[in-house]
């Protein structure tokens, strides 16, 4: 006998289509054949997720572990943004890549190392932040990654020498200009590594790895991550939410700011021909600038006591972005289940 139709509608919603994924092709060309974006493999999909027990949280805390992607040497969220970058450097017919950030900048040590790698020179505007031991450990880092480095004492320094930056190296590559990316490659191309992201944690929602969260939580620098799991979430059809904790006050960063890059990325993906006809808004996400401190890279309380429970959760977190993130998960206590992202990638040999 058959079920009555209500009994069958409740069924059908409980039912998950789980996608298969063919390696070596992005989840985004998948969904969308035929869409004209170019993509490289930097690093191995997908990362893990986890629960975590934190104490005095009650609610049902996993972990995605951004970290462990990137092949490189450097990791995280930044590696995902440059496996669109860089292919369409080279589409636009680029040999140098022009970006900016602070002085202890994750990005640009990102960009350098991985540009290296496929043939881009990478010269980066930095503009000074609080000086602790990770900004010096990220300073020289950057000097030995082979990066042109100029600094400057603020973001206003920095925009009147962008001209003449530009000039010069336009001298150098006979007559062409750098290929310009915002900070922490938070353009339309770069957010489509978060859009991928966001494809990729569906498909391990339908796996069974992980329930589906209430709500994904990542820092936001640049608002590229945010921006990208945002429209992702949305055409993977999941309803989870996005907490971005912002980390930087260089320049507006809320979510009319996270929300308008999103519907860049969108108009994009249009462009190149997919089939997306999402349009965020501003409620589509929060975006907590509560827990930065007096600045971009200054320390909190909060976020030095995250970064030693950090150690005990097992999972490698920086004082600038991820340790605010956590202090967040924990001090907000959100309806679970609760992702937070994890997005600090360094390795041993940088």
């Amino acid at each position: 006998m058959h079920g009555s139709s209500s009994e069958n509608g409740a069924l059908a919603r409980t039912i998950r289509v789980v996608c298969v994924y063919r390696v070596g092709v992005p989840r985004l060309h998948d969904r969308f054949p035929g869409v004209d974006l170019p993509h490289i493999d930097l690093g191995v999909s997908p990362t893990p997720v986890r629960p975590v027990a934190i104490p005095g949280v009650g609610s049902e805390v996993w972990v995605k572990d951004e970290g462990r992607f990137g092949s490189g040497g450097w990791g995280g969220n930044k590696v995902r943004k440059l496996e669109w970058i860089i292919p369409e450097a080279h589409r636009r017919g680029k040999d140098t890549l022009f970006t900016v950030g602070g002085i202890g900048t994750h990005w640009g040590l990102a960009a350098a190392l991985y540009g290296r790698e496929h043939g881009l020179r990478t010269v980066l505007g930095l503009v000074d932040q609080p000086i602790d031991e990770h900004v010096r450990d990220q300073q020289r880092a950057l000097h030995a990654s082979g990066a042109v480095i100029h600094r400057y004492r603020s973001v206003a320094r920095l925009k009147l020498a962008a001209p003449a930056i530009l000039a010069r190296e336009a001298l150098r590559s006979a007559g062409r200009l750098p290929y310009y990316l915002p900070a922490g490659g938070s353009s339309p191309v770069g957010t489509l590594g978060y859009v991928e992201t966001a494809f990729e944690l569906a498909d391990q929602i339908a796996a069974g790895d992980l329930p589906e969260p209430a709500t994904v939580v990542a820092a936001v620098g640049s608002g590229g991550t945010a921006a990208g799991l945002v429209l992702g979430l949305r055409l993977a059809g999941l309803r989870t939410r996005v907490l971005g904790i912002v980390v930087n006050d260089s320049f507006r960063l809320d979510a009319v700011t996270v929300a308008r890059l999103a519907n860049g990325t969108a108009e994009l993906l249009r462009d190149r021909g997919a089939a997306v006809g999402a349009v965020i808004t501003p409620d589509d996400l929060v975006a907590d600038a509560g827990w930065m401190g007096a600045t971009y890279g200054a320390s909190t309380p909060e976020g030095t006591a995250a970064l030693e429970l950090a150690g005990l959760l097992g999972v490698d977190l920086e004082p600038v972005y991820t340790a605010k993130t956590l202090a967040a998960v924990c001090a907000l206590d959100l309806a679970g289940p609760v992702l937070f992202l994890a997005t600090h990638g360094p390795r041993s040999a940088v």
